[in-house]
């Protein structure tokens, strides 16, 4: 049965960089606090949104290391091992679990070209090489491949994975997936990687949300989580109506990457907010202009409930 320890909102951290490019620790202890004191119910290090693709190995330990040591053991820590090949992916998991982390999230392999059954076997060797428990992330708009559902549910049902990550934009295929997972008996915990649709994700059956936003909004998540659990779908519909006019900051910048539009507006968001001191991206991807970071903050003026 699906564990109850990775449940509810699970943002995933942005990193907060110095002008220089490094991880600015003391803001990032920040902003893990801001985030448990808003009520979240765990947090994932070294996703896309924390842009896990730009730092290096130390940089990764270095944002672990700081992650958990602010959490200080009040909700899970996930961290993620995203590399290249399974041999990269086991070592960042093994450092990982040295540095206090719960949980393991991990891709499919980046670069390398694999067949499905050679995913299969990278998942079942990056399991292999930690005791903690292992998220699938399901990305394939950075990693190629969408993972099927009977392929997840088998590996939950062997053991191999604890649960699934799905930021896929499948809604389709979200629901096949927790169907399959409930006629299995719950052998995953599935988690939605959606901003603006965790209501309904929430009424089919998703275990949580690991939403980008839920930096710059996550009291939002923990209202709307709340409602869904209290079983009052019109007030989880108008929370979560509110957190998608929000998200209209991600809309903002033209012409620029995704990780420069998405990223940048939740960093840009934030620093309006003043929960970081600025929105440095890491190199080589530069912030949001002027005029851009300027519509975001009018978004988030007119859409945040107002801070006491």
């Amino acid at each position: 049965m699906t564990t109850t320890r990775f449940r509810g909102v699970i943002p995933p951290v942005i990193t907060p960089l110095t002008a220089e490019g490094e991880v600015d620790t003391t803001t990032l202890r920040s902003v893990v606090e801001h985030l448990v004191s808003e009520g979240v119910d765990g947090v994932f290090a070294l996703g896309s949104t924390g842009e896990v693709a730009y730092l290096d190995d130390a940089q990764r330990d270095v944002v672990v290391r700081t992650v958990v040591t602010a959490v200080a053991g009040r909700v899970p820590v996930l961290v993620g091992a995203i590399d290249t090949t399974s041999g990269r992916v086991a070592q960042a998991a093994r450092r990982a679990a040295e540095a206090g982390a719960d949980a393991i999230v991990a891709t499919a392999p980046l670069y390398a070209i694999n067949d499905l059954a050679e995913i299969e076997r990278h998942f079942r060797a990056v399991a292999a090489a930690t005791e903690l428990p292992l998220f699938a992330y399901d990305i394939p708009v950075r990693v190629r491949t969408k993972l099927p559902a009977d392929l997840l549910v088998r590996l939950g049902t062997d053991g191999v994975l604890a649960g699934v990550k799905d930021s896929s934009g499948d809604d389709v295929g979200f629901r096949r997936l927790v169907a399959a997972n409930v006629a299995a008996g719950r052998p995953l915990a599935v988690l939605t990687g959606h901003e603006v649709v965790v209501d309904g994700m929430l009424l089919l059956g998703a275990d949580g949300v690991v939403p980008g936003l839920g930096n710059v909004d996550p009291g939002g998540y923990a209202r709307l989580w709340q409602a869904a659990q209290a079983g009052d779908w019109t007030r989880a519909r108008e929370e979560q109506d509110r957190i998608a006019a929000l998200f209209e900051i991600v809309f903002q910048a033209q012409g620029r990457s995704g990780d420069a539009s998405g990223v940048g507006a939740f960093k840009t968001a934030m620093h309006h907010l003043g929960l970081i001191p600025g929105a440095t991206m890491a190199f080589p991807v530069e912030p949001l202009d002027d005029a851009t970071a300027a519509r975001i903050a009018a978004i988030v003026d007119a859409t945040m409930p107002a801070r006491v």
